[in-house]
């Protein structure tokens, strides 16, 4: 399917390889978010916003959750996205997601009064960061409880042994994600803010793993790096002859008895909304 220009905006695009790349991340990462989800109350009945949901593979466990009398309310601004979720959601007869297509930096969110939020990896690409979490924070009642995964210090992605040519790689990354308007050490900011908008941050966890080849976590980074390297190319951030040296040096590591890898720095968020907010 060829992209709209919307469509391109995003920095991995929306194509079916994103959309696969999406689905493993979300394998490997579902045992972090289902164990916040429990710790932070989510259960039967509830109506929770997935704010960013992309093609939705945390709203369908979200789904299971709250049941049939609760809600899932899907937010992304990828019409394509939310045509994969509409597809999936009824071929597993979930009637219980609502997709809605908004830009997150510019549109207002539905009106409701959730009772929690849920994103992963959002507001690291946000313009405006601070301005969602205040319309988050509308959308939910007092009490609602909002839970984040999002990266604190993303330049702990890198090889040990060391590996230049991948280092290199992901100060590319960095420089492309803030070139288009995002900041991907947001984690940093984001507790400052939740107080300032009247949350009770009920904890703060960093996660940050070192894996082997043999570790299913090592397939999160490697899928990005394969998908990501190429967006890189295509933007021409990255030339050819480097975007081999690069694949060339990550292949070396992978094949290299004791080589691990460093994930990115995650900070984990669990905050309640209170009576008032703060603009």
């Amino acid at each position: 399917m060829t992209e709209t220009h919307q469509e391109r905006d995003y920095v991995l695009g929306t194509h079916d390889e994103e959309i696969a790349r999406l689905a493993l991340q979300h394998r490997v990462w579902r045992p972090r978010a289902s164990d916040a989800w429990r710790r932070a109350g989510f259960t039967t009945g509830q109506t929770i916003l997935d704010i960013g949901s992309g093609p939705g593979h945390a709203s369908l466990d979200l789904a299971e959750i709250v049941g049939p009398a609760g809600r899932v309310v899907a937010l992304d601004r990828s019409r394509r996205f939310l045509d994969w979720l509409e597809a999936a959601r009824r071929q597993r007869g979930l009637a219980n997601i609502t997709a809605h297509e908004v830009d997150l930096d510019e549109e207002p969110l539905p009106a409701l009064q959730a009772d929690a939020a849920w994103s992963r990896w959002v507001f690291a690409f946000m313009k405006r960061p601070r301005d969602l979490l205040s319309r988050v924070a509308a959308a939910l009642k007092p009490g609602g409880v909002l839970v984040m995964h999002e990266y604190l210090h993303y330049t702990t992605w890198r090889m040990t042994p060391r590996n230049p040519d991948f280092e290199a790689f992901v100060s590319a990354v960095i420089e492309r994600w803030r070139a288009s308007g995002g900041e991907p050490d947001v984690g940093l900011d984001l507790p400052r803010w939740l107080e300032e908008l009247g949350f009770d941050i009920r904890s703060l966890t960093s996660i940050m793993e070192v894996v082997p080849v043999s570790n299913f976590m090592w397939q999160w980074p490697r899928t990005f790096m394969d998908v990501g390297l190429r967006r890189l190319v295509d933007l021409g951030d990255v030339t050819e002859a480097q975007a081999a040296a690069i694949t060339k040096a990550f292949a070396t590591g992978e094949a290299t008895p004791g080589t691990r890898i460093v994930t990115p720095a995650v900070i984990e968020i669990i905050a309640v909304r209170g009576a008032g907010t703060a603009s």
